[in-house]
């Protein structure tokens, strides 16, 4: 069976790949040029041939793709994302969230799946700052997330400590419900949640957080912290955690894990993924590591029948690697890599 997949990265292009798991084989089936730095994919939850992506630069753009049953794409319009660095984007059913991460706002654009123009982005302003002024001299949001259960925007804000909880009033706009905070300088990334748990991976610190995360107007509460590998290197160093997943479980994957991949491992062997048992209600428990040969592992997801493949990329080396989760989930056997793919920094399985 051959899947299609596009690849975000730190270059001007969108890669597509095709991956078939029959002959576990990578291989590039299509370009498309889109402009500077597009490290960000999300496409359109009814139809996902159409494709949004940002362009992570001083005066970020929103760019509108659409994609064929091949996975050969073309430009569909662009606008500005009223802010710089958009690295994060979210497509609901008539609207585009977006995370402009070196201006510190969240971008929100009306959108349509057939549009051939793309309107104005309006945007809120992030306030706040960090102990490590570096990196946290001001907001710097990472990540644009919903929870569908609760009709809840949820914002990792990597410069202010915090992650952001937003909800749309009775006339349709999103406004501050509150926020829940870390420890100083953690630096919030990506979240991920699971079966009313929340699950926050802390870039500048290397770790990750759990907490109770009940509808409103109950509040969250902490639960536990642990690093992100087995052994951290003691601070500071360069080591940065990037990605954080909790498949869904189902039939051949019955059990939750989180996975969590780790950059800048300084060891011949490349970055780890992480792998996390949270089964139990209070559990946040390190199971295995596994080394991909990638260096500055930033974007990995998952994908095929059952989600049983991880795709995962180096974006300063070692290219792409296709894995398969075995021992029900515990473990990952890589299966297929390919290195001619340049600066990988996301993807999206078509």
């Amino acid at each position: 069976m051959a899947n299609r997949i596009l690849v975000a990265s730190y270059t001007n292009d969108i890669v597509t790949l095709t991956f078939d798991s029959t002959n576990s084989s990578l291989e590039v089936t299509s370009t498309l040029t889109v402009g500077h730095h597009p490290s960000w994919l999300t496409s359109h939850p009814s139809r996902p041939s159409v494709v949004w992506t940002g362009l992570e630069q001083a005066e970020g753009k929103i760019v509108a793709l659409g994609f064929d049953e091949n996975g050969v794409g073309k430009v569909l319009a662009e606008t500005s994302s009223e802010g710089e660095d958009p690295c994060s984007l979210v497509a609901l059913d008539d609207e585009l969230l977006i995370a402009n991460y070196s201006s510190g706002s969240i971008g929100f654009l009306s959108i349509t799946p057939g549009t051939k123009k793309l309107g104005s982005t309006t945007t809120i302003k992030l306030r706040g700052s960090g102990p490590n002024q570096s990196r946290q001299g001001s907001p710097h949001p990472h990540q644009v997330f919903i929870h569908e259960g609760y009709q809840e925007l949820l914002v990792p804000d990597l410069g202010s400590d915090s992650v952001y909880r937003l909800k749309k009033d009775s006339n349709g706009s999103w406004g501050f419900l509150g926020h829940i905070g870390f420890e100083a300088g953690g630096g919030p990334r990506h979240v991920a949640f699971h079966d009313g748990s929340l699950f926050t991976v802390l870039e500048l610190s290397s770790k990750v957080v759990r907490h109770r995360y009940p509808p409103l107007p109950a509040l969250p509460s902490f639960v536990k912290s642990t690093p992100t590998m087995s052994q951290p290197l003691p601070s500071p160093n360069e080591m940065l955690a990037a990605e954080i997943i909790i498949p869904p479980t189902n039939a051949s994957f019955p059990t939750p894990y989180l996975y969590l991949s780790n950059r800048n491992d300084p060891s011949p062997e490349g970055d780890i993924i992480s792998i996390f048992s949270i089964e139990e209600p209070d559990s946040l428990e390190l199971i295995a590591e596994i080394r991909t040969g990638l260096k500055h592992l930033r974007g990995m997801v998952f994908g095929g029948p059952d989600d049983k493949f991880l795709i995962a990329g180096g974006a300063n080396g070692g290219g792409v690697k296709m894995f398969e989760r075995i021992n029900e989930g515990k473990a990952l056997r890589l299966i297929a890599a390919i290195d001619s793919v340049q600066a990988p920094t996301g993807f999206l399985w078509l």
